[in-house]
């Protein structure tokens, strides 16, 4: 969709994810490997009672859903940013995650392109809030 096609308020749902503790593992393995993250034993010790899916791993699960809605398509240009990105709640393995997208704002720029915000809010299975955060893009208009 151009950024023309985008309505300020328009929400969107995405499909589901479920995420599996070998998905947690590998991901933090590389990208955040502490051990709430990697240690089954040391997380069952510890506040969350087993091991917890990475912030950033349930930021990128959010963005990959979105991105596979395919609204975006070939009008995206390039991500401009990121803002207010609040981890709610922990995911653990097991958990189904799906997005909620609603779009906040789009601005016009030179050379028929322009940005736009929208606010990502992904839940779990019992309906909770996990993730919420902006993000930005340069878009096609």
């Amino acid at each position: 969709m151009k950024l023309d096609e985008f309505t300020i308020g328009q929400v969107f749902e995405t499909k589901e994810h479920t995420l599996t503790k070998e998905d947690i593992i590998r991901f933090a393995s590389e990208f955040d490997p502490q051990y709430m993250h990697v240690d089954e034993e040391k997380a069952s010790e510890g506040r969350f009672n087993g091991i917890i899916a990475s912030g950033m791993h349930t930021l990128a699960i959010s963005f990959k859903l979105w991105v596979e809605e395919e609204r975006y398509g070939d009008d995206v240009i390039a991500g401009t940013g990121m803002k207010n990105l609040t981890f709610i709640k922990p995911v653990y393995p097991g958990d189904i995650l799906y997005t909620k997208v609603k779009v906040l704002k789009k601005r016009k720029l030179k050379n028929n392109t322009g940005i736009l915000t929208v606010e990502l809010v992904t839940f779990n299975r019992k309906e909770e809030k996990v993730f919420k955060g902006e993000l930005s893009a340069l878009m096609k208009c």
